[in-house]
């Protein structure tokens, strides 16, 4: 894939960083180009200096023919201009802009756009890390309305049918890792000792889940 990052900070080159190393194109684009030592000297992208709502910045990086666009500035403001721009404008596919106000999720979220509030996810994986649970979030979709959860099937499951975990518009298996491969299951799939679940879990239902897996 073809990604640009606009935003040189710790998240930005870090998203960089990785994208890079799974082999994907990235393209950087920061105003302060001294950021750019944060992505050390194995960073394999293209680095560009400039504003990231600047039309001209933008096709420089290539935008008309980048897969994707992460807007992680310091700027609320400025991300959700950047991702308009390339979500309404350039027609990127896939957009999503950093947010540090949690109260302007709605507001961006009526425009169209994709947020992300580190803040938010950071505090809720500490609580998750310093109150175990079984439940394994392993990303949060939007602006954290949806998680991707993992558990290892409990005893009440195994023999079980994946339709019995199924609640249309709260909870869906999306796959299922048994021994060394994992696979998308049908709703007729049985549960089996020692299967990792992985879930889509809607926000709200974080505590129903808990019941249905009898961990609550």
């Amino acid at each position: 894939m073809k990604i640009i990052i606009v935003g040189c900070g710790r998240i930005g080159a870090g998203l960089a960083q990785n994208l890079s190393r799974r082999g994907h194109s990235v393209t950087v684009v920061d105003m302060d180009s001294a950021t750019f030592a944060l992505l050390g000297s194995s960073f394999k992208g293209r680095t560009i200096a400039g504003i990231g709502f600047d039309r001209d910045v933008l096709i420089q990086a290539e935008i008309e023919h980048t897969d994707a666009l992460a807007a992680v500035t310091s700027s609320d403001e400025a991300n959700a201009v950047i991702a308009r721009l390339a979500r309404q404008y350039f027609r990127v596919p896939k957009v999503v802009a950093r947010l540090y106000d949690g109260r302007k999720a709605e507001i961006y979220k009526r425009l169209g756009l994709q947020t992300i509030d580190p803040t938010s996810w950071g505090i809720n994986r500490v609580i998750d890390l310093l109150c175990y649970s079984p439940l394994n979030t392993v990303l949060s979709i939007g602006s954290g309305d949806v998680d991707m959860v993992d558990v290892e099937v409990p005893a009440l499951l195994v023999g079980r049918r994946v339709q019995e975990l199924t609640i249309p518009g709260e909870i869906m298996v999306t796959a299922i890792s048994r021994g060394n491969k994992t696979f998308l299951p049908t709703l007729g799939t049985e549960f089996q000792d020692r299967d990792l679940i992985h879930l889509a879990v809607a926000d709200s239902t974080s505590e129903r889940i808990k019941v249905l897996l009898g961990l609550s």
